[in-house]
């Protein structure tokens, strides 16, 4: 890639990925959230993946980081969705604002996000889900980026024999 590529987009896949964690934060409250977040993320990312290469990359794209990033945005959910389940009787139950006074004030309080419109795990949800389509996302751009990759060195050897 292109000198001016490479100085332009390390700092613009910086402030996707800000860009994206502000979406995420701000989800239950303003349009936009887990998913929209995730995958803005996931663009400053891929970004940093086409204009430097998988092996200069400035971000540290290890197999083991990514599946243990991705493994804990699965289990948060599960958790905070058995909590639900548990406390409030069905899946993915709102802890936090207790719509229908089903828990006790001291398990309410656990959840209670501190914020003015009381969101209760949904902004923990949206926190889990932008993880997961951030890895989800960024893994699947980098699979598709090894195998042409490695298609198009198999091509160029096959063309020198």
């Amino acid at each position: 890639m292109s000198d001016l590529l490479k100085l332009i987009g390390y700092p613009v896949s910086f402030i996707l990925i800000g860009y994206g964690a502000m979406t995420i934060l701000g989800g239950h409250i303003t349009p936009g959230g887990g998913f929209q977040g995730g995958a803005m993320m996931a663009s400053g990312a891929i970004l940093s993946v086409i204009t430097y290469g998988l092996k200069d990359n400035p971000f540290n794209f290890s197999h083991e980081r990514m599946s243990v990033i991705e493994s804990l945005g699965a289990l948060s959910y599960v958790f905070l969705g058995l909590c639900g389940l548990l406390l409030g009787g069905s899946f993915l139950y709102n802890s936090g604002t207790d719509l229908y006074g089903k828990l006790p004030a001291g398990i309410s309080t656990l959840f209670n996000y501190p914020d003015a419109l009381h969101a209760g795990i949904i902004p923990y949800l949206n926190i889990v889900v932008g993880l997961k389509v951030f890895i989800g996302l960024t893994t699947i751009v980098l699979l598709f980026y090894g195998v042409t990759k490695l298609s198009s060195d198999y091509i160029d050897d096959e063309e020198i024999d």
